[in-house]
């Protein structure tokens, strides 16, 4: 349990039920009774080579390999030179325990909720009266690993996270070759039953960071965790925020490189996505392949982000503001510019505006959830075909058209969806304050947004570290990226500060 208390609801104590999920006795009868109507539940009864203690044999097909069950496990039980003279159940498992079959991971288990999650699991299960023996004999049917589709990598690692579980921590440990590299395992989901890893380095790390990620694991009150979104709406700080709290990457070499960092992570088997914490705005303007390029190529991307963020955010509120309450801010020939674009247009700026934006997003929806060459032909004919044509029957201005089109190119700058997500939700409510109040509304929704991610927390750290001050972070890996002669210390917030290289 925490010691140290936070603001999370659920950094309070936290004890699990004591009921048993299934209270009945480890049998043959009961073990059959619980998977009743599973079709896929495969089971045998066989005698242990040379006696006449009747072994249970069971498991569940597609989780477990039958070929690895057959061979691992029935053909040495079946064999009467490592079964000979023993006379009870309990000689028969304890020679299982001494190494009776191949199974290359065996554990005694005394429950029911055990056996059940163990088969589960991917074991092949021996059940006797009252206890079971289980081994590990989990198929070799999974997606193999590809290269990262959403993260794209130039210079970086060409493989990304995949479904299992086990598969994931193998490429997170073939980056790090360190005993220092801690991994402990929880379930979570009480229907899912859910493994879920938690990963961090040993000495670089903040202790209390993986206590407290355990911790709110371990509180998770759900029925399964199947999506990224259900784990991490239980665990962040601010769950009713739209601003991601979890950094979230497919990419071993990122999820390696933001462990070294001090952070914890997490990987859950069957979502093909890491997640770290804590997590800071401006580590959603970082990418992996900023760590791969020179570091005045990096700095200089890194800064065009940033220039992202505002033109994304304020542009069309900006535009709509000064059209509509404050054209003296535009020099003449702009003006007479704008004037001369609207005058046969019959929609007022704030409904070309919001007219457009609505349509950049439901263009994006549908090439998003179509197949790949349908959704680019809409997304061409739409932004090509249709623009031009709106253009041209007067229905919407040109300069409409440009503003929220740039509006729209540096949103898809940013490195993470979520956060280009939760900046355009807000890009939707500028606009809507500048049609109420023109730049004063836009300066309220501004300073309100800026006062809603400082009161942002991310297990215990300031969301807008280091701009927000507080003797952590360092403002100027930020905004830019530092020689890596220059790139001595840790971030002070996350672990201390301590040294990541000699000088």
């Amino acid at each position: 349990m925490l010691n140290k208390k936070s603001d999370h609801p659920q950094d309070v104590d936290f004890h699990p039920a004591a009921d048993p999920r299934y209270p009945m006795a480890i049998s043959p009868e009961n073990t059959e009774k619980l998977f009743h109507d599973c079709e896929d539940f495969e089971s045998r009864r066989v005698f242990a080579g040379g006696t006449n203690v009747l072994v249970f044999v069971c498991w569940l097909d597609g989780v477990v390999s039958g070929a690895g069950a057959a061979e691992q496990v029935l053909r040495p039980l079946t064999d009467p030179a490592r079964f000979s003279g023993l006379r009870t159940a309990e000689e028969v498992a304890a020679r299982l325990a001494a190494g009776g079959v191949y199974g290359p991971s065996m554990k005694l288990v005394h429950t029911m909720d055990e056996l059940a999650d163990a088969l589960g699991y991917g074991h092949c299960a021996l059940v006797f009266e009252d206890m079971a023996a289980v081994f590990q004999v989990k198929t070799d049917q999974h997606r193999s690993v590809q290269e990262p589709t959403v993260e794209k990598s130039i210079k970086g690692g060409k493989d990304a996270f995949v479904e299992v579980l086990r598969v994931n921590t193998g490429l997170v440990r073939s980056r790090l070759h360190t005993p220092k590299l801690k991994l402990t395992q929880t379930t979570v989901g009480r229907k899912s039953r859910s493994l879920a890893a938690v990963m961090w380095l040993e000495g670089v790390a903040d202790p209390d960071l993986p206590r407290q990620m355990l911790h709110r694991l371990s509180a998770l009150d759900t029925d399964g965790v199947i999506l990224p979104d259900t784990l991490e709406s239980a665990i962040v700080d601010r769950p009713r925020s739209p601003f991601p709290q979890l950094i979230h990457t497919e990419r071993p070499d990122k999820f390696a490189q933001l462990l070294l960092e001090g952070r914890v992570g997490v990987i859950v088997e069957g979502i093909p996505v890491g997640f770290a914490a804590p997590a800071f705005f401006g580590e959603f303007m970082k990418t992996t392949e900023d760590a791969a390029q020179h570091f005045w190529a990096a700095s200089f991307i890194r800064l065009l982000r940033w220039i992202s963020v505002v033109l994304t955010l304020l542009l069309p509120a900006f535009y709509v503001a000064v059209a509509t309450y404050h054209p003296e801010m535009l020099p003449t020939k702009l003006l007479l510019s704008v004037i001369q674009s609207k005058q046969s247009v019959p929609f007022s700026t704030a409904m070309e505006v919001m007219g457009l934006l609505l349509a950049f997003e439901l263009l994006q929806e549908a090439g998003l959830r179509l197949p790949n060459p349908v959704g680019q032909t809409v997304s061409i004919i739409g932004a090509l075909i249709v623009g031009q044509s709106a253009v041209e029957a007067k229905v919407v201005s040109p300069i409409a058209v440009i503003v929220v089109a740039l509006a729209g190119i540096a949103g898809y700058t940013m490195p993470s969806q979520d956060m280009g997500t939760a900046l355009r939700i807000f890009r939707f409510a500028l606009v809507l304050a500048a049609v109420f109040a023109g730049m004063f509304g836009i300066i309220m929704g501004s300073v309100f947004l800026l006062w809603h991610l400082c009161s942002i927390e991310s297990f215990g750290r300031a969301y807008m570290t280091p701009l927000t001050g507080g003797g952590g972070g360092d403002s100027g890996g930020t905004f830019t990226r530092h020689p890596p002669w220059q790139d001595i210390y840790r971030d002070r917030l996350i672990n201390g500060g301590d040294i990541r290289r000699r000088k």
